[in-house]
């Protein structure tokens, strides 16, 4: 472990800027290695920080932040941002619990300006910031860091259309290093390439600049002709760039990796009067040879070993089966259909995209297109999937209405990290998909616990429902599964003494929580019965009447109460006539911080031993309902 000795010094954003022009690359390799060190024990965002490092120490010295203002586009980019705003004695608490987070938060450092974890967000929100100055009568800066890949969203282009007519300073730093999560694709980064691949002509604009100079008199007047023409000359070399449309001044490209191009740049834009957007290309990964090479297998990443790069573990995932269980169903099915939202190796859809590529679709960072593009190929007879994390289907949400549900368009959601998923803290946590689904008619939802109940509940989806279907599992692989216990329907089953006084409902991978809660309750004395769920909307009426038999009912969720099923069950089990007490333990309303998957159901009481302890108390305080 290095002592680091110039980054150690730096407490805050105005010492960056004392550092000697000398030992500026000292300080970015040392930058690295932090990023390195940290990343491969606590996992987290690694090759989008690799290569942002000179930008980020490019802005510190050229801006007066936290007076000026920057907003990062997704945030996961902003560990070098961390460690240069006086978090660097905290650093290696990065992403765990009570620790600093993984992106920026307004309430962990003044300089962290907004609070960022979804795609596209950046400019709009930097814009309200740039806005809200200029009626202060405040003069400050304001920039947005955004992505290639987040410019695929469309808000980035609502914002863009919005802030062109602003008659201020506004910066937008767009970072493209040619990928997002999977590889990039789409006219975007398409038109990007072609303003990359002309460098020359800021060098030649430069040079001709440098040459009229020395020419007296005359030459000050061509240069003066020459920058009243500016956008003339540049509809020649570049037919206009996408940027001058919206109304930004465009200053670029840029090598990301040199900080006193970058200074220069930035310095320029700060004098611009009116919305500028500087280009800047960088590589991701940079610096560290495993991520240059495998930028996307380290854009998230969990624990590795530095020397080798490898991972410290692997297991077979749900997402791996679920890309296997559609690959094998579209080998026989030439009207399945796989789309995903720029994730394609996140979803386990790697294998399909090379197998059945005309059938496969990666539309960006666009969920909202992807739900209404898949109700399109639905409407004329394909079987469209769309794998989506949990959390950013939430984007979707107007679509999934409109376009899939009223238009009963049959649609398939494959619901990836359903459920708590860890380090990545608020922004990420799937834990709102099924209170969202569950207000939309004509919807199906299946939330399978094992690998057995998630192919059949795709293939029921594809081939049984009509609509919009719903497959939802967690994040990681399969848990524990009593020997005895057979996944017989798609729809509930049962696990345990029917015949029992006690009974729990769950469903997902609570339930292998709750096997291991009732073999401790057994131990204690008392004899349960589970009624697990997979088919969760519409709760079927006849695991409803299983459970009004029931003296005691204990309900538990891996997701927010409000709207959850839990609520519906109950309710329709008030219906059946059910004379016992019922209790409810899901989140709360509230937002579940970073911790890891085990701390977190810990804490939210959804763990083995934290069903004992709800159902014990229960048993104990002899209330009549908990919720």
């Amino acid at each position: 472990m290095s002592d680091y000795p110039i980054l150690s010094t730096i407490k805050s954003s105005h010492d960056v800027k004392r550092i000697a022009d000398g030992d500026i690359d000292a300080l970015c390799a040392e930058i690295r290695e932090k990023l390195i060190e940290v990343v491969s024990v606590n996992g987290g965002h690694l090759s989008p920080n690799l290569g942002v490092v000179e930008l980020t120490v490019a802005m510190h010295r050229v801006f007066d932040f936290p007076k000026d203002s920057v907003v990062w586009d997704v945030g996961h980019q902003s560990y070098t941002h961390k460690l240069l705003t006086g978090r660097f004695e905290s650093f290696d608490t990065l992403r765990t619990k009570d620790g600093i987070s993984g992106f920026p938060k307004k309430e962990e450092s003044p300089y962290d300006d907004f609070n960022t974890g979804h795609s596209s967000t950046s400019i709009s929100a930097a814009f309200g910031i740039a806005n809200a100055k200029a009626m202060k009568g405040d003069n400050s800066h304001t920039v947005a860091v955004i992505g290639d890949g987040s410019l695929t969203g469309g808000l980035a282009f609502e914002a863009m259309n919005n802030a062109g007519r602003f008659n201020r300073n506004f910066i937008v730093v767009l970072n493209d290093n040619k990928m997002s999560i999977s590889k990039n694709v789409g006219a975007i980064p398409r038109y990007l390439t072609t303003v990359r691949i002309q460098p020359w002509y800021i060098r030649v604009k430069k040079f001709t600049e440098r040459a009229l100079s020395k020419i007296p008199l005359l030459g000050r007047l061509i240069k003066a002709f020459l920058r009243r023409s500016k956008s003339k000359i540049k509809n020649i070399v570049y037919k206009n760039t996408l940027f001058d449309c919206f109304g930004f001044t465009y200053l670029g490209p840029i090598d990301g990796h040199n900080v006193e191009e970058l200074e220069n740049a930035l310095e320029t834009a700060k004098k611009i009067t009116s919305p500028t957007l500087i280009h800047v290309v960088t590589k991701k990964g940079k610096g560290y040879r495993p991520a240059e090479d495998n930028p996307g297998e380290f854009h998230g990443i969990g624990q590795f070993d530095i020397d080798s790069g490898e991972p410290m573990s692997s297991h077979k995932g749900f997402s791996a089966e679920f890309g296997r269980t559609l690959c094998e169903l579209a080998g026989k099915d030439d009207k399945i259909c796989a789309i995903t939202a720029a994730m394609s190796g996140g979803t386990g859809l790697n294998e399909f995209a090379r197998t059945h590529k005309n059938r496969f679709f990666d539309v960006g960072i666009a969920e909202e297109h992807a739900v209404t593009f898949g109700c399109g190929l639905a409407s004329k007879g394909f079987r469209p999937v769309f794998a989506v994390y949990s959390t950013f289907l939430q984007r979707a949400y107007d679509q999934l209405i409109h376009d899939a549900a009223l238009g009963q368009n049959h649609l398939v959601l494959a619901i990836d990290r359903a459920g708590i998923v860890g380090s990545d803290g608020e922004t990420h946590q799937g834990v709102f998909d099924v209170s969202m689904l569950n207000t939309i008619p004509n919807s199906t939802i299946y939330s399978p616990c094992y690998f057995e109940g998630m192919r059949k509940s795709l293939h029921t989806a594809l081939y049984v429902q009509k609509g919009l279907a719903a497959v939802r599992y967690p994040r990681g692989g399969e848990l524990y599964r009593p020997d005895d216990f057979g996944e017989e329907s798609i729809d509930y089953n049962i696990c345990g003494n029917p015949n029992a006084r006690y009974l729990i409902v769950t469903y997902g991978r609570l339930f292998s929580y709750a096997c291991k809660a009732r073999e401790e309750l057994r131990r204690k004395g008392l004899d349960f019965c589970i009624l697990k769920l997979c088919k969760i909307k519409p709760v079927s009426r006849e695991a409803v009447f299983f459970a009004s038999r029931f003296k005691e009912v204990w309900f538990f969720e891996e997701g927010v109460k409000n709207g959850g099923i839990a609520r519906n069950f109950s309710d329709l089990l008030a219906l059946s006539g059910f004379k016992g007490r019922y209790h409810i333990k899901a989140i709360g309303d509230e937002f579940v911080k970073q911790m890891t998957v085990g701390e977190a159901l810990a804490q939210l009481r959804l763990d083995s031993a934290g069903m004992v302890e709800v159902i014990t108390r229960n048993l104990s305080d002899g209330a009549t309902v908990h919720i």
